[in-house]
């Protein structure tokens, strides 16, 4: 099986088992998807999710979130870690916003790179959930997975697995693919314990489970 035929696979597989999985950060506005998946940085979605409800009751705009005091917004956002480095990427991404796209978000992956705090995994977040535009987001679930399930060979930096991903799995399906793996990672293919083979939907075409036979 080439690598293509089993992206393929794993992709319809991952389809039925997660027919609904989506972003686990909760957002009613694009705006507010940059600030939490800024803070998602060594944080949980889950957290990120209580602690903005904070944020956003103070500053519900792109507008007051600029204006506010850094030091305000890092008391409010502290329980996320990383405060400080948090707090001044949202105030200035905010401000970037305002001064050069009227609030509004930029649909271009290379602006959307210039703004503070942003790196291609966000990047691509946003163009995927955002714009509905073809996405990789390679965060740890997804360099752990494709790792062990063979669409990787043994890459950890996540440009290189992301570059490598794009060769194939189809455009449209990236963004959703990567969703599937977050709940996969979380469920089965876990990090912190043994993976939970015995009950993977993958384990009859999974590398991993190869190898150590």
């Amino acid at each position: 099986m080439t690598k293509e035929e089993l992206a393929l696979e794993i992709i319809r597989r991952l389809k039925e088992e997660y027919p609904d999985a989506g972003c686990t950060l909760d957002y009613d506005q694009a705006w507010k998807l940059l600030v939490s998946v800024r803070l998602a940085a060594q944080c949980t979605d889950a957290r990120v999710n209580i602690v903005v409800q904070d944020l956003y009751a103070k500053y519900p705009s792109v507008e007051a979130l600029a204006a506010a005091p850094v030091d305000e917004i890092e008391a409010i956002v502290r329980p996320c870690g990383l405060g400080k480095s948090k707090a001044r990427d949202i105030s200035a991404c905010m401000k970037m916003l305002m001064e050069e796209y009227g609030g509004k978000i930029p649909k271009d992956f290379q602006a959307l790179l210039k703004l503070p705090g942003v790196g291609r995994k966000s990047a691509n977040l946003i163009m995927g959930d955002v714009f509905g535009e073809p996405a990789i987001v390679t965060d740890t679930h997804c360099i752990r997975l494709t790792n062990r399930m063979g669409l990787v060979d043994g890459i950890k930096e996540p440009k290189k697995v992301e570059m490598a991903l794009w060769k194939i799995i189809p455009p449209e399906e990236g963004s959703d693919f990567c969703h599937r793996l977050v709940f996969h990672g979380r469920d089965v293919c876990t990090a912190r314990t043994k993976p939970h083979c015995d009950r993977c939907v993958l384990n009859d075409i999974c590398k991993k489970i190869s190898v150590e036979e």
